[in-house]
């Protein structure tokens, strides 16, 4: 059936996140070339959407760089700054910002508005930002919402804004960061890879 191509193809609705046609300054890539030895010097900011059967949820998340865990995150009916600036506020709540530690994200308006770069510069966040149209750049964060998509979104398929959040919050919290297991730190979840990292240090 394969080879006939007669396997249902599921089509899904896809839809921008990524508005980058704006007048709002942009920042360099800082990334290249940095290596990461500890949490908290490079936190990957981004933007994806989730279907619902009447329209669409947005979810922003923001990642540490050097675990892979997901230190914050918000979920909203509207893709705007304010959606971008909960995720932050929840990551600034949760853990410590440390000398020369780097933001980095696309080049989307809610990244770039003058409300999220004056509380990036605040806090004392150097910023990063992608080149134009280059996933690359941003690869950590475009994997997790990857395995967000595929290991709890698709298979839940949620019929309502909170039945949404209810099972995206959970899916973070207690299995992405405390139980799945990621091959590029080791076969660890995150939480036992940083108890490690500071275990060590």
């Amino acid at each position: 059936m394969r080879e006939e191509n007669l396997l249902c193809q599921l089509k899904r609705r896809f839809v921008i996140t990524t508005h980058s046609n704006h007048s709002n300054a942009v920042f360099k890539n800082l990334l290249k070339g940095k290596e990461l030895t500890e949490p908290d010097q490079v936190w990957h900011a981004d933007i994806t959407y989730v279907s619902l059967p009447k329209g669409f949820c947005y979810l922003a998340t923001i990642l540490d760089g050097y675990s892979r865990k997901c230190i914050g995150w918000k979920l909203s009916k509207r893709i705007d700054t304010e959606l971008a600036l909960g995720a932050l506020e929840k990551a600034l709540a949760s853990r410590q910002v440390k000398p020369g530690l780097t933001h980095h994200s696309d080049r989307g308006v809610q990244y770039t508005s003058l409300a999220y770069v004056s509380r990036l510069q605040e806090a004392g966040i150097a910023i990063s930002m992608s080149r134009r149209g280059n996933s690359y750049d941003n690869a950590k964060a475009e994997s997790f919402m990857k395995t967000l998509k595929y290991e709890e979104v698709y298979v839940k398929e949620y019929q309502t804004y909170q039945e949404a959040a209810d099972n995206i919050g959970e899916f973070i919290e207690k299995i992405y960061n405390t139980k799945r297991l990621h091959s590029s730190i080791g076969y660890l979840p995150p939480i036992e890879f940083e108890a490690a990292a500071i275990t060590a240090a």
